[in-house]
């Protein structure tokens, strides 16, 4: 296997595309580069590995063997009928499977939305396979706490926080599934830095009683999304449905009973926190953050980005990459 100093610099190569076998069933993913350590990055909700597309070539071309997945649900990987298959636990399991089906005993692992939680379960119980991890926009909270569904449930007031929206089965399926494109583009309008509503709007967090999350979303085109994007994006989820995406959120009290022996535990390996400023995942997880010292003792840096919303390896690339590539580059080898 060629090593990071003598990948570094060369050209990324193709990205390829393979399924390996998994706890899912078959684990789709695109790789590029061929050097070490093996990144592997998760995405989130609503997205794919495609999320991953600036990420892939800079790290390929930093000297890394850049992988990103179809997480269970998604894309061309497998998707489960039962809903409690999409437990952290199996997540985690499936994250094991892929770095063991290409040969490695260990990676890095980086997550972005959901894919940040997943990223953190992994590292918090697989520390011997995982050996650094790094957060995008969803900040590290230990486990523990009240049961999800009950917190979830009195938030929003007169309103209905998004979380409990989704965790009705069927229920967001017949708001997005009629208009997958559509809705996608607002959702990712919404929670863009420069399309999202302004402080005075209703926040599309937040669903009226009897109403749809649409109904909130602005009507504009954030810069990152081009129309190449938002077909690809709407034609893997007009070709799967949104169920297997959803059923995330249905697990939440299945995995706040299954990590109950991880409560309030820490992280300890080397980690990296990268937000955007303008994002609700941070500014709401605002005390999460400051509690890094204690949470992530072996955090190296923590970054707010200015003018960035929640999409934010997309929004800002540049600033992603360069910030994953030289985190990366000083971890013990």
């Amino acid at each position: 296997m060629e090593t990071n100093a003598q990948a570094a610099g060369a050209q990324p190569g193709p990205l390829v595309h393979r399924t390996v076998t998994t706890p899912a069933g078959r684990t789709h993913l695109v790789e590029q580069g061929t050097g070490r350590p093996l990144v592997l990055l998760v995405h989130g909700f609503p997205e794919s590995w495609y999320s991953w597309r600036h990420q892939l070539p800079a790290l390929a071309a930093a000297g890394y063997r850049a992988v990103a997945i179809d997480v269970r649900g998604y894309g061309r990987s497998s998707r489960p009928a039962d809903p409690a298959a999409y437990r952290m636990t199996e997540l985690v399991a499936d994250c094991v499977a892929v770095v063991h089906a290409l040969g490695e005993d260990e990676a890095v692992v980086v997550g972005h939305d959901w894919g940040s939680r997943i990223a953190a379960d992994a590292a918090l119980t697989r520390p011997d396979v995982f050996r650094a991890v790094a957060l995008l926009s969803v900040p590290y909270e230990p486990h523990g706490g009240p049961r999800p569904s009950e917190m979830f449930a009195r938030m929003g007031g007169d309103d209905e926080f998004y979380v409990a929206y989704f965790q009705q089965p069927g229920r967001a399926e017949a708001e997005i599934e009629p208009d997958v494109r559509g809705w996608l583009a607002g959702v990712y309008a919404a929670l863009s830095a420069d399309t999202m509503p302004g402080p005075d709007a209703p926040d599309p967090h937040f669903i009226s009683r009897g109403g749809t999350m649409r109904q909130r979303f602005p009507d504009a085109r954030p810069a990152w999304l081009t129309e190449a994007d938002l077909d690809f994006y709407a034609g893997e989820f007009e070709r799967t449905g949104v169920t297997g995406a959803l059923n995330r959120y249905r697990n939440m009290d299945r995995d706040w009973e299954d990590l109950a022996e991880y409560d309030g535990a820490p992280i300890v390996q080397p980690s990296l926190f990268l937000g955007g400023a303008l994002d609700a995942s941070t500014t709401w997880l605002s005390a999460a953050i400051s509690a890094y010292p204690r949470t992530l003792p072996g955090l190296v840096a923590s970054h707010l980005l200015d003018d960035s919303g929640h999409w934010l390896q997309q929004e800002r690339p540049a600033e992603v990459n360069h910030l994953l590539t030289a985190w990366l580059a000083g971890l013990p080898g």
